[in-house]
């Protein structure tokens, strides 16, 4: 076998369809399962097997050993490859990050001085929930993030980059918060609420509930969603109000909105850095990291 066939079946097991498969790898369905039928005739074991609905793949005992073995050897070939190259490149190419959207805030002034420094490298920012992210730094489809901790992922290297008051968010023209720049908790007990929630794990929304419960007050919330900015739009409009990290309002968004501190309450959101300590950093990752 080699590194090219480790590809395949990585692809295969990660998208559990041949076809599916065969379209990331930008290749023919037939040659694909042939590959596949040449892997399984050489190590003389099956490495799928079709579930019992026969359109998914499952990988068997033997296919998860080698999905495990196969990804650890490609990730270190690529990493050295990468390493290699940059010896005599020099700082260019793409830096990819992902980006909780409530942490947007803190990207443009360090990417503004970044490019500046380094005219030759782009970036490439995908954004999402903090499941999300972590899926694409175990999938090392970016090299860096910005969250909320915890992020349910293990082997994380983070800087912290501080904390930061929540705060309520109305619609512009609200009468409950007309001329105030102060509310207490107890004060939106009875207003429409749409909060983020993550997909998975705990973050903001359980925060909010836990404080809600430490001051007696039972919340009306009519929207869950895990988009800031959805949410943020959605309160622009009138529907309902938020709460949400002070620097998750986007100044395009902060003029459609009316911002409120919290007087009563202990809630913050932490703010880090973070990626995998286990995979190779491109110098353009290490200067990056260096500005924070």
């Amino acid at each position: 076998m080699d590194i090219r066939q480790f590809r395949y079946f990585l692809a295969i097991a990660e998208e559990g369809q041949i076809s599916r498969a065969a379209k990331k790898l930008h290749m023919a369905q037939p040659p694909l399962s042939q590959q596949l039928q040449l892997m399984e005739q050489e190590l003389g074991v099956t490495l799928v097997e079709r579930k019992r609905n026969g359109k998914k793949l499952e990988l068997t005992e033997a296919g998860k050993i080698l999905y495990k073995k196969a990804r650890n050897m490609l990730e270190i070939f690529e990493d050295s490859i990468q390493e290699v190259k940059e010896t005599g490149e020099g700082l260019k190419g793409t830096l990819s990050i992902g980006v909780v959207r409530s942490c947007v805030s803190y990207l443009p002034e360090k990417m503004d001085t970044f490019n500046k420094l380094y005219p030759s490298v782009s970036f490439k920012l995908t954004g999402g929930d903090p499941y999300e992210i972590s899926e694409l730094l175990e999938r090392r489809e970016i090299e860096l993030a910005l969250v909320h901790p915890p992020l349910e992922m293990k082997g994380l290297v983070q800087i912290d980059l501080g904390k930061e008051p929540y705060v309520f968010v109305f619609p512009k023209d609200w009468p409950a918060a007309a001329g105030k720049h102060a509310m207490a908790f107890k004060e939106i007990e009875d207003t429409p609420l749409l909060l983020i929630r993550r997909i998975m794990g705990q973050g903001i929304y359980e925060q909010i509930i836990h404080e809600c419960e430490r001051l007696h007050i039972n919340p009306r919330i009519i929207c869950e969603c895990p988009d800031v900015n959805i949410l943020l739009s959605l309160v622009a409009s009138g529907l309902g109000a938020s709460i949400v990290p002070k620097t998750s309002i986007l100044p395009l968004l902060s003029e459609q909105v009316k911002v409120v501190e919290i007087t009563d309450s202990t809630l913050y959101s932490d703010t880090a850095l973070v990626w995998s300590e286990e995979r190779y950093l491109s110098q353009a990752a290490r200067r990056f990291i260096e500005m924070f």
